[in-house]
């Protein structure tokens, strides 16, 4: 996932993330300062990125 989440968050740091694992308020902190964004922003945006990823799974583990 990180792959991608880089893509779209490009100033992220995978130590950084990997580092926040499970902490899902120190990922919306950091998304926010790194990003320049507000918390609401940056809460939407994980939001966002969660649910686009749901869709990669649910299509990989479904194929037609």
């Amino acid at each position: 996932m990180y792959p991608r989440a880089k893509q779209r968050f490009p100033h992220l740091q995978f130590e950084t993330v990997a580092s926040l694992k499970g902490d899902h308020d120190g990922f919306v902190n950091h998304l926010a300062a790194s990003h320049q964004l507000t918390l609401r922003e940056a809460r939407e945006e994980v939001e966002d990125f969660l649910f686009t990823e749901s869709l990669h799974a649910e299509l990989a583990s479904n194929p037609t």
